[in-house]
C-alpha cells in the first residue's frame, strides 16, 4: 500500500530510456510512408529514399561538405566495427576506455583484430588522463559514455597536427551536443539514440583523411561483407550516396526520415542542442537539491547532458535489488520506463535527457523520484 502521497502530475511521455530513446513529440506510426514496403532494396524509388535520408542527415547534423556519410548495418555497433576493421593497423592504436562501450572497443581491437592497443582507462564516472593521447597514434574513443554519464568536455585534447586518425563513437552525442568535425576523422551514431529512430541502421561519417586511409591502406585481415568499406580501388564511394550494403528495414528508414523532418521543422541542430540542455538543467537542478542522490560523474566539466547517470548516496541503497525495486515502482505507475543503470555500470539510475524528451516531462518526473525514494525507505 502506498505510504506517501503521489505527485499530482505525471509525465505525459514517460519514455526516458537511453536506447532506443523517446520518439519525437507527436510521432505516430500511421504517419510513416509505407508505399515502398516490400520493394527491392535496389529499386530506384527505394534508393531515392535512402538518398533523401542521407541528405537530410547531412543537413540536420551539419556535416562538412568534404566528409562522406555512409549507412551501415547493426546500428552504432556496426558502424564502429566497420571503422575498426577497415582502418586500424597502419599505425599504433590508443583506446579511451572509461565505460562499457569503450572497454568493448578496446577488447575488439586487442582480441579480435590482433593489435596491441594502448588502453587509457578510468573508472565509471571519470575520464582518463587526456594528456596521454598521442598525435601519431590512431585514437578510438566515445565522445559520450552512454553507460557512465561521462563525456569529453571538448576536442582540444586532439591535435590539429595529428598524423593518426580519430575514431569517435558519437552515438549519444550526435544531434544533442556540438561535435568538433575538424578533430574527428570518423564519427559514428545510431538511428536509435538522439532522434528516437528505430534500431538496426548506423551511420558513419568519414573525413578526407579517413577516406585517404581507406584508399591507400589494405588491412591484413578478412573483412565481413556487412562491414566492408573498401572496393577494389579503395573507399567504395557508392556508400557515400546512402546506398545500402545489404537489405535494411525500409520501415526503419522511414522512421528515421520522420525524425529528421521533425528536427528540421523545429529549427535544426541548434534547437536540438538547446532542448537537450533544458532537459539536463531541469534534472540537474533537482539532483543538486536532493541529498540522497548524486551524479555518477561528479565533475560537471565532463558530465553528459544526454545519458545522465545517477547513484544513490546511501551505500545500503546502492545494490541492484534496491535499484530494480525503485525502477519497477515508477514503471508500475507509468511515470518512467527503463531508467535503471546499464547492466555493466555501477547500480543506479540513468535518465535520457536528449532532444526528443520534453522538458515538462523531466520536471514532472523528479517529484516521482522523490516519492519512490520515500516509499522504499525502511
Amino acid at each position: 500500500m502506498t505510504r506517501h502521497t503521489k505527485p499530482a502530475i505525471r509525465p505525459a511521455r514517460p519514455w526516458f530510456s537511453s536506447g532506443p530513446t523517446a520518439k519525437p513529440p507527436g510521432w505516430r506510426i500511421g504517419d510513416l510512408r509505407d508505399d515502398l514496403m516490400g520493394r527491392n532494396i535496389r529499386a530506384g524509388e527505394v534508393l531515392a529514399r535512402f538518398r533523401h535520408a542521407h541528405d537530410l542527415t547531412r543537413a540536420v547534423l551539419e556535416i562538412p561538405s568534404d566528409h562522406a556519410l555512409c549507412f551501415l548495418p547493426a546500428s552504432d555497433t556496426g558502424a564502429v566495427e566497420a571503422a575498426l576493421w577497415n582502418l586500424l593497423g597502419a599505425r599504433p592504436v590508443q583506446v579511451l576506455a572509461y565505460e562499457n562501450f569503450g572497454k568493448l572497443w578496446a577488447s575488439d581491437v586487442r582480441d579480435h583484430l590482433g593489435l596491441d592497443p594502448e588502453i587509457l582507462e578510468a573508472p565509471y564516472g571519470q575520464l582518463p588522463d587526456l594528456k596521454g593521447v598521442r598525435p601519431d597514434a590512431d585514437l578510438v574513443f566515445a565522445w559520450n559514455g552512454t553507460t557512465s554519464g561521462v563525456c569529453v568536455p571538448n576536442a582540444d585534447f586532439i591535435s590539429t597536427a595529428r598524423t593518426g586518425l580519430t575514431i569517435c563513437d558519437a552515438t549519444s552525442a550526435a544531434f544533442c551536443t556540438p561535435l568538433a568535425w575538424d578533430r574527428l576523422d570518423v564519427a559514428t551514431f545510431s538511428f536509435q539514440k538522439a532522434l528516437g529512430g528505430d534500431a538496426g541502421i548506423g551511420a558513419l561519417v568519414l573525413s578526407p583523411r579517413a577516406i585517404e586511409r581507406l584508399d591507400q591502406f589494405t588491412p591484413e585481415r578478412a573483412i565481413p561483407k556487412v562491414l566492408r568499406l573498401r572496393g577494389p580501388d579503395g573507399f567504395d564511394r557508392a556508400l557515400a550516396t546512402g546506398a545500402p550494403i545489404n537489405t535494411y528495414s525500409l520501415l526503419t528508414l522511414e522512421d528515421w526520415i520522420a525524425a529528421l523532418e521533425w528536427a528540421h521543422r523545429i529549427g535544426g541542430l541548434s534547437t536540438l542542442i538547446d532542448r537537450t540542455q533544458f532537459n539536463y538543467q531541469a534534472l540537474a537542478g533537482w539532483v543538486e537539491a536532493t541529498p540522497w542522490v548524486r551524479f555518477l560523474a561528479e565533475d560537471c566539466v565532463c558530465r553528459s547532458p544526454t545519458s545522465v547517470c545517477l547513484s544513490f548516496v546511501d551505500a545500503d541503497a546502492a545494490d541492484r535489488a534496491f535499484v530494480s525495486r525503485f525502477c519497477k515502482l515508477l514503471a508500475d505507475e507509468g511515470v518512467a520506463f527503463d531508467i535503471e543503470a546499464h547492466r555493466a555500470a555501477p547500480p543506479g539510475l540513468r535518465v535520457w535527457c536528449g532532444a526528443t524528451v520534453e522538458t515538462a516531462d523531466v520536471v514532472a518526473l523528479v517529484p516521482w523520484l522523490d516519492w519512490a525514494w520515500a516509499e522504499l525507505l525502511p
